[in-house]
């Protein structure tokens, strides 16, 4: 009677232990992998919302979006309390951010008006947005405006920036200045749109509802 191969069966008895262990890798990977999806959803759905903004009847985003991503520099900043902080502190927010030198003039009033009251119109939600202005200089403020616009009572952040650093960061369109610009950027500090010169409040405020309604980030 042939007698059975001592490394045939040793290898009949390894086999199916290894098929137990690969079917356990790949289930690990596979509720690795989940886990990876449930954790980047809020990231995923941010920027999903980049093309649900194509409602019915072909109409687009107001605001032009910025691509590729500009990740927030690192860049110190100062605030209120004349305390440098670094600009990355602000994430976690949506940022409405206007830049102009502290001279502010009547149109630099009327985006502080518009950033402050594009927040205001958006309800429960006014506190995932912080509206700020980059100052770009060292010169005196006007009271008149910190009392109209500056925190605590009005909502908007007044903050000192470089303006070299400013303009490497904050993209103007094409033969204008970042002082014409309106910018926003998302809770993970990516600069992800801008918007013209004398935007429409409404059609901003319109886009803003939607990426808050669509992302659950911020």
């Amino acid at each position: 009677m042939q007698q059975p191969d001592p490394a045939s069966a040793q290898a009949a008895r390894v086999a199916p232990q290894d098929s137990r262990i690969d079917a356990r890798t790949r289930r690990g990977r596979i509720q690795m992998l989940l886990l990876l999806l449930v954790c980047a959803s809020p990231v995923i759905a941010s920027y999903l919302t980049y093309y649900v903004f194509k409602p019915a009847g072909g109409a687009t985003n107001y605001g032009t979006l910025v691509e590729p991503q500009r990740p927030m520099p690192a860049m110190q900043i100062g605030n209120e309390r004349a305390e440098t902080v670094p600009l990355d502190s602000f994430k976690g927010k949506w940022l409405l951010i206007t830049a102009d030198g502290a001279a502010c003039d009547e149109a630099c009033a009327k985006k502080l008006f518009t950033i402050r009251q594009i927040r205001a119109g958006q309800g429960q939600d006014r506190e995932r947005i912080v509206p700020v202005w980059l100052i770009s200089d060292d010169g005196p403020i006007d009271p008149r405006l910190s009392a109209a616009y500056n925190e605590p009572y009005a909502g908007v952040r007044f903050l000192r920036a470089n303006r070299e650093t400013m303009q490497q960061w904050l993209p103007a369109d094409q033969g204008g200045r970042i002082e014409d610009t309106l910018f926003l950027v998302d809770p993970l500090g990516n600069l992800m749109m801008r918007f013209p010169r004398d935007p429409d409040p409404k059609k901003m405020s319109s886009d803003l509802k939607k990426l808050l309604k669509y992302s659950r980030i911020g």
